[in-house]
């Protein structure tokens, strides 16, 4: 289940806390090149396990102040 788009550095955080918190989770980074053509892959899409998502937007909360 996709947890959300996130800047790098936030995106790097989050998954220190979600891999602390025994939650499953993987990312996919654009290249630079697709980054310059499409304004939608602009950061880290992190993906989480689905029976965990509630735990994994608190913590994205924690992170990024939302």
């Amino acid at each position: 289940m996709q947890l959300g788009q996130f800047i790098d550095e936030n995106a790097d955080l989050i998954g220190e806390r979600l891999t602390a918190a025994g939650i499953q989770h993987w990312g996919k980074r654009s290249g630079g090149l697709t980054r310059w053509l499409s304004a939608a892959d602009w950061g880290t899409r992190i993906f989480v396990e689905e029976t965990r998502l509630e735990e994994a937007r608190q913590i994205v909360r924690e992170v990024v102040g939302e």
